[in-house]
């Protein structure tokens, strides 16, 4: 009997020969990426390696020079940082961005409005409006931050804040998240805190994340990219990566992959 055919589902991101120029700076040379769903793909690299140039690419925010970036089948090269947002693509930045002045729940619940289209209400109801507030609080109980929900941002530490950072990205309802150095200027208790939450998330979620802090990377990724000068010199598992002599000569001299 002949043996069955498997199905094998396409990637749900796929880049090819991405390239980026800044004049004479090629901050991206053909990177090429296939991300299956379900996977948290680290990509490294030491500063100036084009990393979040690549990030900011697949969310919309610059648009390449050429390539190809294809997410759930579609080809989304052209569209801009919104339109990708509406199909399922969140990010994160290096920069804590929240209002400050608002509590935890009353930032996530704005970003449950914009994402359901009623921005023209944006300063009105997200405060009393219980079918923003109800998935509000339970994004916020999803992130750790349930305690934290009539706080005002202004007052939360640096990683309640980068978390509550990551709660704003997913009441977006994202099939991918883009994390751009998510653990920055945390110390050791936070940064903890902040690998149990990826931990959980990559779970449910397809997770890109550029990050410095190595024993967070090599703990979390299922692959890793090393970026070197805006070209991707290996990809594999954490294991193959720390093996690749590649990598091993592009950082020679220094104490970490970073």
């Amino acid at each position: 009997m002949a043996e069955p055919i498997l199905a094998v589902a396409e990637p749900i991101l796929t880049v090819g020969g991405l390239t980026k120029r800044f004049g004479g700076l090629v901050a991206t040379d053909r990177v090429s990426l296939s991300i299956p769903e379900g996977e948290l793909h680290a990509i490294i690299g030491p500063n100036g390696a084009g990393k979040t140039t690549v990030i900011a690419q697949l969310a919309g925010e610059i648009r390449p020079d050429s390539g190809v970036i294809r997410f759930a089948g579609e080809d989304i090269v052209s569209l801009p940082a919104h339109a990708r947002s509406a199909r399922g693509l969140a990010r994160s930045f290096q920069i804590t961005n929240v209002f400050r002045e608002f509590t935890a729940i009353e930032n996530v619940a704005l970003a449950v409005q914009a994402h359901a289209g009623h921005s023209f209400r944006f300063w009105r109801s997200a405060r009393t409006d219980r079918a923003l507030l109800r998935p509000a609080s339970d994004i916020l109980d999803r992130v750790g931050l349930a305690a934290r929900a009539r706080d005002p941002a202004a007052i939360l530490s640096h990683g309640e804040k980068r978390a509550l950072e990551i709660a704003m990205a997913l009441a977006t309802g994202p099939r991918l998240l883009l994390l751009d150095e998510p653990m920055a200027g945390m110390g050791p208790e936070d940064s903890a805190q902040m690998v149990r939450l990826l931990a959980q998330l990559k779970r449910a979620l397809t997770i890109v994340l550029i990050e410095h802090d190595m024993d967070a990377v090599f703990a979390l990724a299922d692959r890793i990219t090393v970026l070197v000068y805006g070209r991707a010199i290996a990809t594999g598992t954490p294991d193959a990566i720390r093996a690749n002599d590649d990598v091993r000569q592009a950082y020679l001299g220094a104490d970490e992959v970073a």
